[in-house]
């Protein structure tokens, strides 16, 4: 499969240190099976930064890789809402052992009624409620060296 990461500058290696924390999924190096989606992503990052070009890295990767540890989530479910709560948290440490994890984008809709769950504003039920009509944008995280290196740049 080919996979696509919007970045506001082209490199050729992948630094994990470069990569910032408190994302859905935790301090990873992020990707998409949408080139559209990735070239927002790099737009969107050079209008932070306010310096760059969108540029869209493509890399190659086998999905049936042996000997990684891989979380998938399906849907935006109560499961991925805690996941996403967790990483985004500055207030806690968060640590996974997985080297990659699959599922759900929590876009800026998605933020906004995750922050108010977590002001206890809504409970996990409206929470769910709320994420039942988002267009579903599938995420792929990489978080271990050990998945990196089986990201072939195409």
């Amino acid at each position: 499969m080919i996979l696509f990461h919007g970045s506001n500058t082209y490199f050729e290696t992948i630094h994990l240190s470069k990569c910032l924390p408190y994302k859905d999924f935790g301090k990873g190096f992020y990707l998409t099976l949408s080139k559209r989606d990735a070239f927002e992503r790099a737009k969107d990052k050079c209008n932070k930064e306010g310096t760059g070009v969108p540029t869209v890295l493509a890399f190659k990767w086998d999905e049936n890789q042996k000997g990684l540890n891989i979380k998938r989530f399906e849907r935006m479910d109560e499961e991925w809402a805690n996941f996403i709560v967790s990483n985004r948290s500055r207030k806690k440490k968060q640590h996974c052992d997985y080297d990659i994890v699959i599922g759900p984008v929590a876009d800026d809709g998605v933020i906004l009624s995750i922050q108010l769950f977590e002001a206890q504003v809504i409970d996990m039920d409206t929470l769910l409620a709320k994420l039942k009509y988002v267009r579903l944008t599938i995420q792929y995280c990489f978080l271990t060296q050990k998945a990196i290196d089986t990201l072939i740049k195409v």
